[in-house]
């Protein structure tokens, strides 16, 4: 098989993409696949070797990778391995882009992707599977644009405080802030629209941060529980990405039945919206109780990030998850051609 890494994208989480790109291409076995990693810039131009490309339809279950300056012949794709973080690659575009050439793909499809990417549906979409969610509060630029009176009282009402405000659609703690007080709910609401017309203002939950990374397509393994332990204030982009920032205990130090529930929930935010391949649940624990906060569908995927460490705890090893995710997408995609015809 020919398999297409696509790495880096258009979102603020570029670079963390590339790092997550390059760890997957250098774990696939050589043996059985050839491996092209196509980098993505900032600006949405794709590029083999520094050399722009494009994706198109093929006959059967392939897609054509073209090299658009038209001197060398396009090549034959047999699976794309998107590695993207973030608007215009986690939130189901490029997910689309692979259903509409017709192409295999790793990982969520293009409604799972968005509703994992847009946390404000995953809100509505959990609390109606009856997943327990702190409190929240959605709002949109121009709600607060033209009433932050009624908003604030809204805020006031149905969250309180203290809370955190953040963007529906991103990532990786990028515009995020938490909120003290009603003076600091306007900056805090302010940042979060900087990177989207859509926010959350959630209660800040009093506990501990865990985390539970599944694999699989209908029926997911889920990873025994982890527990995300820093010294910041709170798991800030700071805390996530700098070296020693964070520290993952697995498996996380808490009662029998509090990994088997938090196992379930995750289990079941997958199957709330659609997920295959894999994914990451977080959660708020306070004292025994769980708290969905989101699903992410391409968490981040070096042999060091949280969801190999995750999966680890169970015997996964890194180069295995990896062909398990190909073998996955195949499953899939055999399975949903039997069922469109």
């Amino acid at each position: 098989m020919r398999i297409a890494v696509l790495g880096g994208g258009r979102s603020s989480e570029h670079d963390v993409s590339l790092a997550s790109a390059a760890s997957v291409a250098g774990a696939i076995d050589r043996h059985r696949h050839d491996v092209l990693e196509v980098t993505i810039a900032r600006d949405g131009a794709w590029a083999l070797s520094g050399e722009p490309v494009a994706l198109v339809p093929a006959a059967g279950d392939q897609a054509w990778l073209i090299h658009l300056a038209g001197e060398v012949a396009p090549v034959a794709i047999d699976l794309v391995f998107p590695v993207l973080h973030g608007p215009w690659g986690e939130d189901g575009t490029v997910q689309g882009l692979c259903e509409t050439v017709g192409v295999p793909y790793v990982g969520a499809d293009v409604a799972a992707s968005a509703t994992g990417m847009d946390k404000a549906l995953f809100h509505v979409l959990a609390t109606a599977a009856g997943i327990p969610r702190v409190e929240t509060l959605i709002v949109t630029h121009a709600e607060w644009r033209d009433d932050p009176t009624g908003v604030r009282d809204r805020v006031a009402a149905a969250v309180g405080y203290p809370a955190f405000a953040k963007p529906a659609r991103l990532g990786s703690s990028y515009g995020i802030s938490p909120v003290t007080d009603e003076d600091s709910l306007g900056p805090a609401l302010e940042l979060a629209f900087a990177h989207d017309d859509k926010a959350l203002v959630e209660r800040r939950a009093m506990g501990r941060e865990v985390e539970v990374g599944l694999l699989g397509n209908a029926d997911p393994h889920a990873s025994p529980l982890g527990e995300i332990l820093h010294d910041n204030e709170w798991y800030d982009h700071d805390a996530k990405y700098r070296a020693g920032g964070m520290r993952l205990d697995v498996p996380a130090e808490v009662p029998t039945h509090v990994q088997d529930r938090a196992r379930d929930l995750a289990v079941r935010a997958w199957q709330a919206i659609g997920c295959s391949g894999l994914a990451r649940v977080d959660f708020f624990l306070e004292g025994e109780d769980l708290y969905v906060s989101e699903i992410n569908t391409i968490p981040g995927f070096t042999a060091t990030s949280v969801w190999g460490r995750l999966m680890a705890g169970d015997g996964f090893g890194y180069p295995e998850l990896v062909q398990r995710l190909i073998d996955l997408a195949l499953e899939r995609h055999a399975a949903r051609r039997a069922y469109r015809g």
